[in-house]
This record gives structure tokens, sequence and C-alpha cells, in this order.
């Protein structure tokens, strides 16, 4: 097994070498309640924003609500 450093990770993990990256940057959406989530990138040509994958999840609801009532 490969040594790892104090913090628990290897040595070739250097974020010091990324970067543009922003700690914490969604650290106060995150305390609010706010779900992120990653999208695959098929999907997300689809949608134009957030707006758009809301309404289409609604509607996905909506459809799968009414199937159920119908089915007993």
């Amino acid at each position: 097994m490969k040594k790892k450093t104090k913090n628990g990770l290897r040595p070739e993990y250097d974020f010091r070498q990324l970067k543009g990256g922003v700690k914490g940057k969604y650290a106060v959406q995150f305390r609010s309640g706010t779900n992120l989530i990653h999208l695959d990138p098929d999907v997300a040509k689809v949608f134009e924003n957030e707006k758009s994958v809301n309404q289409a999840l609604r509607s996905l609801i909506k459809l799968t609500k009414a199937k159920a009532i119908h089915a007993h």
C-alpha cells in the first residue's frame, strides 16, 4: 500500500497545483439546504437552466402520480 501523508492523502495529491479553485464556494448554499447535483453532459445539453430542469422534473412527477392513480 502507498504511503499517506498526515492528512490521510497520498503525496501525489498536491492540491496547491490546482488553479482557480475556491475553497468553500458552495458552503453557504449547502448549509441553507440547497441540493447541488451534477448532470451528465448529454442531459445538461438539453436544459438551458435550473428552471427548465425543475419544470421537466415536475412534469415527470405529475405523470407518475397520474399513472399511479389510474393503476388502482
